[in-house]
């Protein structure tokens, strides 16, 4: 999980995954759309596929890379299952503070 939020933290990384949500590119293709070095393009691709969030795949001379939705459907469940666990939580404090509230309210009462 610590190589997927890396990967994510980055705007490069994060524009080449927006890119490849459109289509499947090469190196070349994603380098042309940006002001950087080949070898920082290949650095970035690198680190979005030991996250698992980018495939590539040899056709012919070039490696065309592919989204990994499989891993981003992962994380989107893991952060579901942390706010609900959050959530869940927050709903035992607030009734755990709602009778607490209606104990001292018909302590009051008396």
């Amino acid at each position: 999980m610590n190589s997927i939020f890396k990967a994510l933290n980055d705007e490069t990384r994060r524009k080449i995954l927006k890119m490849l949500k459109e289509k499947d590119m090469n190196a070349g293709e994603i380098a042309e759309k940006f002001n950087m070095s080949k070898p920082s393009i290949s650095h970035h691709l690198d680190i979005l596929k030991r996250a698992d969030l980018i495939t590539g795949k040899k056709e012919g001379q070039f490696i065309i890379y592919t989204i990994n939705t499989t891993v981003v459907d992962d994380l989107f469940q893991w952060i579901y299952n942390l706010k609900l666990n959050h959530d869940e939580k927050s709903d035992s404090k607030r009734d755990s503070f709602l009778d607490i509230n209606s104990n001292t309210d018909s302590l009051l009462d008396q």
